[in-house]
């Protein structure tokens, strides 16, 4: 039921239209706008997205998402936990939701115009977004608190140190992150990630990273690629060394590992896809559950992690690793060529398919898995995926 009057209601519907048409107009000013009054806030926003334009892409669809649903809001709620993880793992404060709400609208009425923007228009928006904000403070201090409350667990920012830095691959560098004060850390879920905060020539950056190893260790783990022209990962791998100290917010996510699930774990990664399944195999080695371990690569200079998956199989009858690579070079021992397709991920499923599929790695490789998977019959409530983009590039509705 719609907390909203009929008259807010019509009004939010009626730019539903104009939004599908200028959304991302609108969204691309809102950002300039923002980050040019208001530079504090570049921290929190990823420079590469903003040049490529995702970001200001998602935003559209998420505002046009809204407001098509404006009286049946449930429908929407699906969405929020991921929401409300991502603005907990970066800091997100109240403080912020003001600043952003004020550039919306006036983003809104500058590309629009005041005779389309009218001022009934910017007033119902401002209604509609106060309600949204409103819900996703009061559901980000519920996270703080409890987040705080956890043995080992902080609110804000907390330093840790670089303990080691070891190379994966020839792309993927690991940094084991001990805390500087000494006491425990919070625990965290198989497939959650770290927020690192860190000074870069003067300015702070924020940067997600999934963790790589178990909970329950005394560091945490983040295993990093170095990306052609990444400010931060380049950063890290050049210039982070062991002894230096680093801040992170605690490990925030909603894509984690069943633990309770029975059935068979297939976990199907591509490239660095492989970081957060690490994490979920070195949890799931020991419940006796069958695992397959599928891992997709270029060759095997860039494969991280090989030489422990293959000991933790060769330890663990439950385990099995099965690797693939597309351009396989000299003395490489890949168990198949080429790219992970319906007949190849055929073989490696049991003939009814009752599996968890959890599926990782680069757009393209992942759309191809989960229509693979769905068209070898395994459910889609069992195809598990953290997707970054609209989901119907991934399902492809």
């Amino acid at each position: 039921m719609s907390q909203f009057s009929p008259e807010t209601i019509a009004l939010i519907k009626a730019t539903v239209p104009v939004l599908q048409a200028r959304g991302e107009d609108i969204t691309r000013h809102f950002y300039g706008l923002m980050l040019r009054e208001h530079p504090e806030l570049k921290a929190f926003f990823n420079e590469a997205h903003q040049a490529e334009g995702t970001q200001a892409r998602a935003l559209a669809g998420a505002v046009l998402a809204y407001a098509s649903h404006i009286d049946r809001l449930e429908a929407l709620a699906g969405a929020l936990p991921r929401i409300i993880q991502k603005h907990v793992a970066l800091g997100v404060q109240p403080a912020h939701y003001p600043i952003v709400g004020q550039c919306l609208l006036r983003a809104i009425r500058e590309v629009l115009g005041a005779e389309v923007a009218t001022d009934a228009i910017l007033s119902a928006w401002g209604e509609a977004y106060g309600a949204l904000a409103k819900l996703l403070i009061d559901a980000e201090e519920l996270a703080y608190a409890a987040t705080a409350a956890r043995p080992g667990g902080w609110r804000g920012q907390r330093a840790v140190r670089v303990a080691r830095k070891e190379a994966e691959s020839e792309l993927i560098t690991s940094f084991y992150l001990e805390p500087a004060d000494g006491q425990p850390l919070a625990d965290f879920l198989p497939g959650q990630y770290l927020t690192l905060v860190l000074d870069i020539d003067g300015q702070t950056v924020r940067r997600n990273y999934s963790l790589s190893d178990a909970p329950g260790k005394p560091w945490y783990r983040v295993s990093i690629k170095r990306e052609d022209g990444g400010r931060v990962s380049n950063w890290m791998h050049d210039h982070v060394q062991v002894g230096d100290t680093v801040r992170i917010q605690a490990p925030a996510g909603e894509f984690t590992l069943d633990a309770q699930a029975k059935r068979p774990l297939v976990l199907v990664t591509g490239g660095v896809g492989i970081t957060p399944a690490m994490a979920m195999l070195e949890s799931a080695v020991a419940s006796g559950r069958p695992i397959r371990f599928i891992h997709a690569a270029r060759h095997g200079g860039v494969h991280a992690f090989r030489e422990r998956v293959d000991a933790l199989a060769a330890a663990h009858a439950n385990v099995d690793a099965f690797y693939v690579y597309d351009t396989p070079r000299d003395g490489d021992a890949p168990h198949a060529v080429g790219l992970i397709g319906e007949d190849l991920l055929a073989s490696q499923l049991p003939a009814d398919r009752d599996v968890d599929l959890y599926l990782l790695g680069p757009k393209p490789f992942m759309r191809a898995v989960y229509r693979s998977g769905r068209a070898l019959g395994i459910p889609a409530r069992q195809l598990r995926y953290e997707f970054f983009g609209p989901a119907e590039e991934l399902v492809g509705a």
